[in-house]
């Protein structure tokens, strides 16, 4: 069962170091997904609900990026910050 306590700790972590910043929703969002997992696989398998849970996440962020058009509203600043050059 700690396995299950390991990302959403690290991962508040994180945003704490990043952000200055703890958002409970954040942190009790990982250990709900794992719970939806395992009801809908029927499974205790951990390693299994760990994986599928980050590709859950994984999918959400690329289809949320993607919905919002990240790349294009991020275009001026990343030309900005890094140098780039978009070549049409």
């Amino acid at each position: 069962m700690i396995l299950y306590a390991i990302t959403p700790v690290l991962g508040s972590l994180k945003n704490y170091i990043k952000y200055k910043r703890l958002d409970p929703f954040t942190f009790i969002r990982t250990p709900i997904v794992y719970f939806i997992l395992q009801f809908i696989f029927q499974t205790n398998n951990i390693w299994k609900i760990l994986t599928f849970e980050r590709w859950v996440f994984f999918l959400f962020k690329a289809c949320r990026s993607l919905w919002r058009d990240d790349y294009n509203s991020n275009k001026e600043k990343y030309k900005i910050k890094y140098g780039l050059s978009y070549d049409n």
